[in-house]
Formats: structure tokens, C-alpha cells, sequence
């Protein structure tokens, strides 16, 4: 029996070092499409597009992963929270990568225009981004509920800067109004960017639903 859970841990281990694998990806994912932007390089921006199966191949195996371990084994219901929430997250991770795809995408539309405005806060707002997915996945490996709840709070500091962007571009275009492609291409990338906020923010709700058995809403 103790043979039994010792190998179900190490399964179970597995698992947390397959999502911490998973989030550098993402992480890279969201490095490589902002650089993509900032030197316009057609290049990379084929590359984050390509490696996006990468990221979709690991969260089916991860997936496959956790339907064995039902399947298999007998998970307590704290394993059962750990399967289920394993799951969870590696969902929001693609969803994540996904949009680092889209703003690659623009990259390459944008690749030969000259831009409208320097990018300064786009990028801080990709380092904010790639910042909580790293805390996310570090405080649920951790099982820290704390460091859950104070990194919701960071989203906050995204919404400060996308509205600033907005506002912004906002001005841009009404004072010219052949700025106004760019611009609504900038404001999508940014709106991406606060959808990585909202995703890191639902594994902290997994972080806190795995430790407590309680679900919480903060996104807010």
C-alpha cells in the first residue's frame, strides 16, 4: 500500500513539474510575440505561431496524464483537487499561449508600417503579464494561498495601463484619423494582454479551490 502511494505521489509530482514546464513556455510565448512587435520581425512572429503546437501537445499530454490517474489509481479528494484543478489550468495556459499567437499575428500585419507611436507601455504591460503567469503557476505548485490572493491583485496594475493606452489611442485617432488602423491594432494587442491577466488570475481561483475546497471569484 505505501509502495502504491509513494509511486501515486511521484505521479502526482509529475504533474506539478509538467505545468511549471508548461508555464515557461507560456512565459517564452509572451517574451518572443512582444519582441516580435517591438523589432517588427516577421521571423519570430512565424516562430511563436509554430511553437504553438508545442503548447497544445502539452496540455493533451498532460490531460491524458490525469484521466490515467483516475483511471488507475484511487485519488483521495485532495488528489481528486489536484487532478481536477491540474486540468484547469493547463487549459487557461493554452488559452494564453493562444494569444500570444494573436499578437504575433498583428506583428506580421504591422511588420512594414512605421508605427504611430513609440511602444513603451505595451511592452511593460507583456512584462506585467508574463510576471503573474510565473507567480501563478509558482504559488499553486506551492499550495501559498496568500501569494494567490496578492497576485490577483496585480490585474489591477494591468487595467491601470491598458486604460492608459487606451486613452492614448483614443486621442491619436481623433485628432488623426489615419492613425486609426494602427491604433485598433494596438488596443487589441493590449486587450490580449489583459486576457493573460484574467487567465492567471483564474489559477490563483484554482490555487485557493485546491488548498481550501472553496471557489472564489476574483475576477473582478
Amino acid at each position: 500500500m505505501a509502495a502504491a502511494r509513494s509511486s501515486f505521489d511521484n505521479n502526482l509530482q509529475e504533474l506539478y513539474n509538467d505545468i511549471k514546464n508548461m508555464g515557461n513556455m507560456v512565459e517564452d510565448q509572451i517574451s518572443l510575440c512582444i519582441e516580435s512587435l517591438l523589432k517588427q520581425d516577421e521571423k519570430l512572429a512565424n516562430k511563436i505561431i509554430e511553437n504553438d503546437d508545442l503548447v497544445d501537445n502539452m496540455q493533451k499530454e498532460i490531460e491524458d496524464k490525469c484521466i490515467k490517474l483516475i483511471a488507475t489509481q484511487q485519488p483521495l479528494a485532495h488528489d481528486l483537487r489536484i487532478i481536477f484543478t491540474t486540468s484547469k489550468i493547463v487549459t487557461d495556459l493554452e488559452r494564453m499561449a493562444d494569444y500570444a499567437v494573436d499578437i504575433a499575428k498583428i506583428a506580421k500585419r504591422l511588420k512594414d508600417e512605421k508605427y504611430i507611436k513609440q511602444l513603451i507601455d505595451i511592452p511593460r504591460m507583456g512584462e506585467k503579464a508574463k510576471e503573474m503567469v510565473r507567480l501563478s503557476v509558482n504559488a499553486y505548485i506551492e499550495g501559498n494561498v496568500k501569494k494567490a490572493y496578492e497576485i490577483c491583485k496585480m490585474d489591477d496594475e494591468i487595467d491601470g495601463i491598458y486604460k492608459q493606452i487606451f486613452s492614448e489611442l483614443l486621442v491619436l485617432m481623433m485628432s488623426d484619423s489615419s492613425t486609426i488602423k494602427q491604433a485598433t491594432q494596438f488596443l487589441f494587442i493590449c486587450k490580449f494582454l489583459e486576457r493573460f491577466a484574467d487567465h492567471t488570475t483564474n489559477i490563483c481561483e484554482w490555487t485557493i479551490y485546491l488548498v481550501t475546497g472553496e471557489q472564489k471569484d476574483l475576477n473582478e
